[in-house]
């Protein structure tokens, strides 16, 4: 079984599973393999993809969860039942899949081979665990702390507060599936002292990627946006 027993969950609906899985495969696999080559990709990438048609809850806040990766060997997509092949709009798809297929993969590789532990100490004392989603203000309370609320904190999502691995990701996959103008204007909401510490983290997860893996992540950027705007041309309705 390949589930979390833990969790009330559904099956992946055939054709949404055929869709999801050729968006894997163009814009995260193929992506990468365009990039480093074949044997990057066939000796880093899972054997396994996990495809659950609902989304699966955090049990100690009701946070969902979008993706998970295990020790390098299988990553498991949730929520492939709100998927639509028919007018896949890449706004939606950037949030619930493409940012969490390259998010997951960051963590095979970091698994695989360290990061430099400097960056775990750069907001050390701002992590809050399970608590990420939500923030209780002066007033005593409580709100959804949205991904701009984090900006000025130093992370670059309101997930990436929830501990130093899931910071290091976020930037990765943030950064990948995003243009320019939104790092921009990410840094600039920021401010001086939060685009900062984003500049001081993404540095390191930079060059980590650049020194470690061979991997350009301003090239590799370029690729996935490229390929992101090409979804329009693919026919997500048969296994090729």
């Amino acid at each position: 079984v390949e589930s979390d027993m833990k969790y009330n969950v559904t099956p992946a609906a055939y054709d949404k599973s055929v869709a999801l899985a050729k968006l894997v495969k163009y814009l995260w696999i193929e992506a990468y393999e365009e990039l480093v080559g074949q044997e990057f990709v066939a000796t880093y990438c899972p054997k396994v993809l996990h495809f659950v048609g609902s989304p699966e809850y955090e049990k100690s806040g009701g946070s969902m969860v979008l993706g998970t990766a295990e020790g390098g060997l299988k990553i498991t997509l949730f929520n492939v039942n709100g998927l639509n092949p028919e007018n896949p709009d890449a706004e939606i798809l950037n949030e619930w899949y493409f940012k969490t297929m390259h998010h997951e993969f960051a963590h095979i590789l970091h698994q695989k081979r360290n990061y430099d532990p400097s960056f775990d100490r750069i907001t050390e004392g701002k992590y809050v665990g399970s608590d990420w989603y939500f923030y209780v203000a002066e007033n005593g309370n409580s709100y959804l702390r949205e991904d701009a609320d984090a900006w000025p904190e130093g992370f670059v999502t309101a997930y990436a507060m929830s501990e130093a691995r899931e910071d290091f990701v976020e930037n990765i996959a943030m950064y990948v599936t995003h243009d320019q103008a939104y790092w921009d204007n990410m840094l600039k909401v920021a401010g001086t002292a939060g685009a900062a510490i984003i500049n001081q983290k993404f540095t390191i997860v930079y060059n980590y990627m650049l020194e470690t893996w061979g991997i350009n992540l301003d090239d590799l950027r370029e690729i996935v946006l490229r390929r992101q705007q090409e979804i329009p041309e693919l026919d997500l309705s048969t296994i090729e």
